[in-house]
Order: C-alpha cells, then structure tokens, then sequence
C-alpha cells in the first residue's frame, strides 16, 4: 500500500507504506530495499483508491531516495482516461471490422449498346460581320470586373464525391484561426486549489479483491444530526484536556475520574473550526462509522499557561448503533505546544489494507520527530492498530 501525491499539472508521485507478507504488516520504504525497496520496483502498478472507489492506476518507473526517505516517480492514469482510451479502442475495432463504404460516382447514365457517332454537322458559311464598335478606353478596361470565368475561387457545382485534394483544400479554406485565452486566473481561490496536491491511497495486489466503496450514503438532515452529536463527545474530549493542562500548569496531582468530571462541568464551552466529519460503511453492515476532525479553542486560556492561545487538535472516532447511539471508539485531542509529547493524527482515507474486502483506517501522524502512517481496525467499539511506521521527514 503507498500514498500517490498528484499535482494539478498530472505530475505523480508515490509514497510507499506497508507491505502485507505472510499476514504480517512491514515498512514499504525498507522492506527488502536492496538496493531498492520492492515496492518501488520500476513497472509495479498501483490503484488508487479513494473512499474503496477506483480512482486511476500509477505505474512505478524509477525510486528517489532523499532525507532519508524513498520516493517512487512514476505516470499516473486516471480512470476517466483509462475509460476513454478503452472506449476509442472499441471504436477504431469497430470499424476496421466494417467493409469501406464505395465512393459514390453520381447517379447512372444510359447508353446505347450499338451506338455508333453519327456525322459531323456541315459549318456554316460565315456571315458578313458588323462593322465593329468603337474601341474602348483603356480606364474602363481596367475598370470592368472580371468575369467568373477567370475567378479560380468561384464555387463550382460537381456530380460526385470531391477528389481529397479539393476536400482537403475547402477545410483549410473555411477553418478560421482559434483565439485561445491565454490570461491567469484572478481569483486567489482558485489559485489555492491549482497549488494543492492530491492524497489518494493506492494498492498494488493482483490477487486482491474488486474495491467496493466505503462512503456512507447520509441524508443532509441526518449528517447534521450526526455531526451535533459527534460534537458533543468531542467538546467533552477537549474540555479533558483542558483539565489535565490546568493540573499540570499549577503542578497539583492528577485529578480523579469524578474531579476530572466536575472540571469539566465548570469549563465553558469550546469553539469548533475547520470541522470535518467522515462517515464510512467499513464492515458493509450498515453501520456508520464516524471520523472526525477539527481544531478547537477554549474561550478562557487555562491559568498558568504560557505561550500563544492554545489550539486543541481533536480526532474522534465513534460508531452509530443501530439505536442512534453514539459510541466512543479512539479519541486523540493534542494541542499546539505538545505535539512533541501528543502527535496529531490526520485522516487519510478508508482502505483495504489486508485485502479481505473490510475497510481500514488510515492515518498521518505528525509529531515534532516527524510523519509516520497509522492504520488502525475498527473493531466494536475500539481501534486495533495493524501498522505504524517510523516517522520520517
């Protein structure tokens, strides 16, 4: 499994992960990286996969290594063009397939089977010209306009299919010079999204099963509902931490579980930004699984604490019931100052990792030592970590 970083331009790139041998989970970027690793071997392909649905294939064609990490380079080929080529193929079989079409040589002629040419006509004696008119000047010669006789250009009426010279001639005559708009675009939006790669999570397993997707199909009503709910067990995540910063900031004990839930209770309500809420099928059981993230500020800076006004960064997984329940399944709430200690995660997308047609998490762990990739099962109502990678540049 590897992570294809795709830029407006179709420049492609290919992040290894994981490699699945023998029901166990390795590094891609090491395993058996000899010198290359075997997940960048040059003509290896990958699918991308966003959500389980096929998004296009990207072939291996060489491996970069660079800070200590190892990139592949490569051609990528969305699905949409794959899809077109396949259906030009098709076509340009279809009509080779075909007998060519006879040129049409105008309608019949009827002749004599006998028919000989009869005699010339006998020419008439010349008759006695007219005395010739005055002679013109030569203004009004250079003035009178050219018969259409003399006109090359004059359209000419023909039985018949045109000879490909004089098609081809008549097209280049009539095309008309394509004005092609060459100014940037003004607007700072989408200048933003020009600039922005695309992650999608790619596998390469011949023997794998067919993708299938994972996406949820939520009604609007419904997704608002759930993303209330899945809201409230986030503030009650930050609000924790927010308590477990004020005991450390004063330097008093860790507070018990019924203290720790009296401090939540007094601390205000926190503000949500940049909100992002995902909801995944991953079993094909109908029931949801929710991921979320999203930055969060409390409106009072907990006494004691130094530096800037803290940002929460909160991942919450839970699952809906068949009840409307929600239930907690892993929550990781850091902030802006310990990431050192408390990684932030980072939702890639759901993917099959292990190839047994259940869908898995994927996630980028940022710290101060660097990134590394997580994927986790979710079982129940707890996550199960399959695979962790070292963290890297």
């Amino acid at each position: 499994m590897g992570l294809v970083q795709l830029a407006p331009s179709g420049k492609a790139h290919l992040i290894p992960i994981t490699i699945l041998y023998d029901g166990e989970f390795y590094d891609a970027s090491a395993y058996k990286a000899s010198p290359v690793p075997m997940a960048l071997e040059s003509g290896t392909v990958y699918e991308g996969v966003r959500a389980g649905v096929s998004q296009g294939l990207f072939t291996v064609s060489s491996a970069l290594q660079g800070n200590n990490t190892w990139i592949g380079d490569g051609t990528w080929q969305s699905a949409s063009t794959i899809a077109a080529a396949k259906a030009a193929a098709a076509k340009k079989k279809e009509a080779t397939a075909k007998p060519a079409p006879e040129p049409a040589e105008g309608p019949p002629v009827l002749r004599r089977a006998n028919a000989k040419p009869g005699p010339a006509p006998p020419t008439p004696p010349p008759a006695s010209s007219p005395e010739p008119p005055p002679p013109a000047s030569s203004a009004a010669t250079t003035s009178a306009p050219p018969s259409t006789e003399e006109d090359p250009d004059r359209p000419v009426l023909k039985r018949g299919m045109p000879p490909p010279a004089e098609t081809k001639k008549s097209s280049t005559t009539a095309a008309a010079p394509t004005k092609v708009d060459t100014r940037k675009p003004s607007s700072p939006a989408a200048s933003m999204e020009s600039s922005a790669l695309q992650l999608i999570p790619a596998i390469s397993d011949a023997n794998g099963p067919d993708p299938r997707p994972y996406a949820q199909d939520v009604k609007p009503d419904e997704l608002e509902k759930l993303r209330k709910k899945v809201l409230v067990l986030a503030a009650d995540e930050v609000r924790a931490r927010a308590t477990q910063l004020v005991a450390e900031s004063v330097g008093s004990p860790t507070p018990h579980a019924s203290s720790r839930a009296e401090s939540r209770a007094k601390l205000p309500q926190p503000s949500f930004d940049d909100v992002q809420l995902h909801v995944f099928d991953l079993s094909n059981s109908n029931e949801p699984t929710l991921v979320l993230t999203a930055d969060a500020h409390m409106p009072d800076r907990p006494s004691g604490a130094t530096g800037q006004d803290l940002k929460y960064i909160v991942t919450l997984v839970a699952r809906d019931d068949i009840y409307g329940e929600l239930h907690k399944a892993f929550s990781n709430v850091t902030d802006s100052q310990h990431l050192d200690v408390i990684p932030r995660l980072e939702l890639i997308d759901a993917v099959d990792a292990d190839g047994d047609g259940r869908g898995e998490l994927l996630f980028r762990e940022i710290s101060d030592a660097g990134k590394a990739f997580v994927v986790y099962r979710v079982i129940g109502d707890r996550l199960w970590p399959l695979f962790h990678g070292t963290p890297g540049l």
